[in-house]
This record gives structure tokens, C-alpha cells and sequence, in this order.
């Protein structure tokens, strides 16, 4: 994990493996920290090389694991998440499509099933990498 701290208390962190590759191709950190609140930066269903998966159920499952890797460096986990926005470039023509709507309710009940947070889904034209699908983005608040 690589932590870079301010004097105004804000941590910023950089998750290890896919993290490090973006942080070095682009100048960004995967979360950042102030006080009790964890932000992080939209992640996607890469692996640590930046390769995406081919089938979609699987390209989602794997952005809520990155989701959570980059929670833990940040000392929160998706226990902690209240708000979650994703993004997709649909596959219906009028609105995301079922497909991807019903492979994240799967994955927000796997990964949260005692708490139902807030949740923007949004459609997009592109997104940051080729062959990226979705990307997911979450605000969490760490317990004392």
C-alpha cells in the first residue's frame, strides 16, 4: 500500500499492483481519506495488468472485488460503503440494459446483504480503457 499523508490530514492511497500501474501512466491515486469518509476513484474489472475479463457478469464481478482492494488500503471495506455510482455503456439501445442491472444487484448483495445503500446508475457512450464496461465508484464512511 503507498499512503502519501498532507499536513491537513488528507491521505491519499494507491491500491498495490493496478494501482501502481495507473498511478505511473497517470498521475492519480485510487482513494483518498479524510477523517471518517473514503472516496475512491471509479475502478474497473482489470487485473493488475489493466486486461479486462471477456464476459460481462464477470468483468462486474471482479470491479466490486477491485472496489474492495482499494476500500482495504484505505482502511475501509464495502461494509462501510452508503453510496455507490456505476457507469455503463449499455447493451440495450433505450436504457443500461437487464444484463448489467441485474449483475450488479447481485454482486450488492453479495458484498453488502445486511444494508441496502444509496445507488446512481448511470449509462455512458466510452469509458476510460477499451474494452472497459463498467466502472464503479463509491463514497464510505469508517466506523469509530
Amino acid at each position: 500500500m503507498h499512503e502519501v499523508k498532507s499536513e491537513s490530514g488528507v491521505s491519499f492511497f494507491v491500491t498495490p499492483g493496478f494501482g501502481e500501474a495507473l498511478r505511473d501512466a497517470l498521475p492519480y491515486s485510487q482513494a483518498v481519506r479524510i477523517g471518517n469518509r473514503v472516496e475512491i476513484s471509479g475502478q474497473g474489472g482489470w487485473d493488475d495488468e489493466i486486461n479486462f475479463p471477456e464476459s460481462l457478469e464477470d468483468e462486474i464481478e471482479r470491479t466490486f472485488e477491485n472496489v474492495q482492494r482499494t476500500l482495504a488500503t484505505a482502511g475501509a471495506s464495502w461494509a462501510d460503503v452508503v453510496h455507490v455510482n456505476s457507469y455503463h455503456v449499455p447493451s440495450a439501445p433505450d436504457w443500461i440494459g437487464d444484463e448489467p442491472t441485474q449483475a450488479m444487484a447481485r454482486q450488492l448483495r453479495k458484498w453488502m446483504p445486511d444494508r441496502a445503500p444509496i445507488w446512481t446508475q448511470t449509462g455512458v457512450a466510452a469509458l476510460g480503457a477499451p474494452k472497459m464496461r463498467v466502472e464503479i465508484r463509491v463514497t464510505a464512511i469508517v466506523g469509530e
